[in-house]
């Protein structure tokens, strides 16, 4: 058996996240059904990180355990050729690593990218792969706001109910937002790196400085709903439309 390194990018829109569903509509299904397309039998998959559902992916990194013995171009071939059809899932990259390798806890960083647009006018094209908010966002607030959350830090008030860490603390590395000319107009794009995050941090964090963006939170709120280490300080969660899984880092 070859341990093989693979690099996805899918539209998270109408999968229900990464993990395997019992009605087949994970992520993970959709890559595994291509698998044993071409293995002839069933090959389990390990992810760096278990998107939730509707969020997008240009760096998610798997791997799996492969019989049969493939070039890495073959093999990303044959399981594009297939996935074509089977969903909106495209192998990017493809790497064999040494059995040692684990996508998930081999992981040094994973970095995420949120997008976000301030119109009045709905979505069209952009539907479903961007957050719209219909109030003008103020950046340097945000930016400001951010700042407090870098560093480490107890993010229980960041914290999803149903999030199963075994502890609150985590270390944010990078946290930039910045206003940027997108394909289809301005928007508003955030970039955020740690070791690990807590489940919807990204979202929760996204929708309390789009409180600030408005004028609705002072960064310093933000600052202090953090302190506070309670959840019912938390602002909005951000919807997963604008989330975008795309960095996972190591040392190989």
């Amino acid at each position: 058996m070859q341990r093989w390194k693979l690099t996805l990018e899918y539209d998270g829109t109408n999968f229900a996240g990464w993990q395997s569903q019992s009605d087949g509509k994970g992520v993970q299904d959709t890559v595994e059904r291509a698998i044993m397309a071409i293995e002839g039998e069933l090959r389990r998959t390990h992810a760096a990180g278990r998107t939730d559902r509707g969020v997008h992916a240009t760096g998610q990194v798997i791997h799996v355990d492969l019989a049969k013995n493939w070039a890495p171009f073959r093999l990303q071939e044959a399981l594009n050729a297939w996935l074509r059809d089977l969903g909106p899932v495209s192998v990017r990259e493809v790497e064999a690593v040494p059995d040692s390798f684990h996508a998930r806890f081999s992981a040094q960083a994973r970095g995420y990218l949120f997008r976000m647009v301030d119109r009045r006018p709905p979505l069209t094209l952009e539907l479903g792969r961007v957050w719209r908010v219909s109030q003008d966002q103020d950046v340097d607030r945000m930016q400001e706001a951010a700042n407090y959350l870098l560093g480490t830090h107890d993010f229980t008030t960041f914290r999803d109910a149903d999030c199963q860490a075994k502890s609150p603390i985590k270390t944010l590395s990078r946290f930039e937002l910045r206003r940027v000319e997108g394909v289809f107009g301005p928007e508003i794009q955030a970039r955020v790196q740690a070791r690990s995050f807590l489940h919807r941090q990204v979202r929760s964090m996204m929708g309390t400085l789009s409180e600030v963006g408005r004028g609705k939170w002072s960064p310093e709120d933000v600052r202090d709903a953090l302190e506070a280490r309670d959840r019912k300080r938390c602002g909005p969660v951000a919807p997963s439309d604008g989330l975008y899984l795309t960095d996972v880092f190591y040392d190989l």
